[in-house]
């Protein structure tokens, strides 16, 4: 038989079964509270990670910035221009005349700044030690202007190649437009001024030569045509330079404009071969200079 009568509680049980629970209670919210620390020590670790990345990225751009801005200093120090003797101001140049003729040529680059195929460019000029010419069109130099800067703090020189690139006949108030608002922007990412202008496929009555030429930009062409707008394979690329190639030259090749791996994997053997002949490299107001120097001799011995 069950013994159902209630259990008597005396005041000792009563006070112990109190602290019973009261250490129990205490116990819990201890280790409730050590998790809690757990959980918000780690939270913190997570943010404090989260804060040293975005620094950290921050940094980088911060010195990202003050590095171009110290490669445009130093080519303003240097006194890198694009300046050129007055006597070509608004005339049309494939080649310099030199007498008695000099092994110099100019590498000149059309269509840039682009992503990756002109830093791959670049660098290949630097390693050779080589200083080019590279025609720009305004609206790259707007979406890539860090690359412009580069060129122009490794020494090269900037030519104007309008803005968009267009072929067809352009009224005088587009023209303008093409030219001036190109310069202007070069003036403005790299405090240069040019008076270079290529003209894009060499169209020559469209309205943006006339414009240029009334302007006082030198026209330059080339002598030497790559070809490599059609991607040719690597050997016949070298070959079309080659094939016309000559002293006080002007070899024309892209940067910019699509995809230019072909011409980035010639230019060392470009470069290799003209030295083989004994070729030095010059920019186009160097060349021109060469010109002007020895138009000037012959006057002087008339």
């Amino acid at each position: 038989m069950i013994n159902n009568k209630p259990i008597p509680w005396t005041p000792v049980k009563l006070v112990g079964l109190l602290i019973l629970c009261s250490s129990f209670s205490l116990s819990l919210i201890f280790l409730i509270k050590i998790n809690f620390l757990k959980v918000l020590s780690q939270q913190s670790v997570n943010v404090n990670n989260i804060t040293a990345n975005v620094g950290t990225q921050q940094r980088v751009e911060e010195l990202k910035a003050a590095m171009l801005t110290g490669w445009q200093q130093q080519a303003q120090v240097k006194g890198f221009s694009d300046s050129i003797p007055s006597s070509f101001q608004g005339a049309i140049i494939e080649a310099a005349k030199l007498s008695p003729p000099q092994k110099v040529i100019a590498l000149t680059f059309d269509d840039g700044p682009w992503p990756e195929s002109t830093a791959e460019v670049l660098d290949i000029l630097k390693k050779n030690q080589i200083k080019a010419t590279f025609f720009v069109i305004g609206q790259n130099v707007k979406n890539y202007p860090a690359l412009l800067k580069q060129e122009v703090a490794e020494g090269h020189v900037i030519g104007n190649h309008t803005w968009h690139h267009w072929y067809q006949f352009l009224n005088p108030q587009a023209a303008a437009y093409e030219i001036d608002h190109t310069s202007d922007i070069i003036y403005q990412t790299t405090g240069l001024k040019t008076n270079l202008f290529r003209p894009p496929g060499a169209i020559m009555h469209n309205g943006v030569v006339d414009y240029a030429r009334n302007s006082k930009y030198a026209i330059i062409l080339w002598s030497s045509d790559s070809v490599d707008y059609s991607r040719p394979a690597v050997p016949k690329l070298i070959g079309n330079v080659f094939r016309e190639a000559k002293p006080g030259g002007i070899v024309l090749m892209h940067d910019g404009g699509g995809n230019r791996s072909k011409t980035v994997q010639a230019l060392p053997e470009i470069i290799a071969n003209f030295r083989k002949q004994g070729y030095s490299f010059v920019t186009i107001p160097q060349l021109l200079e060469m010109e002007d120097k020895n138009q000037k001799l012959i006057v002087k011995k008339k």
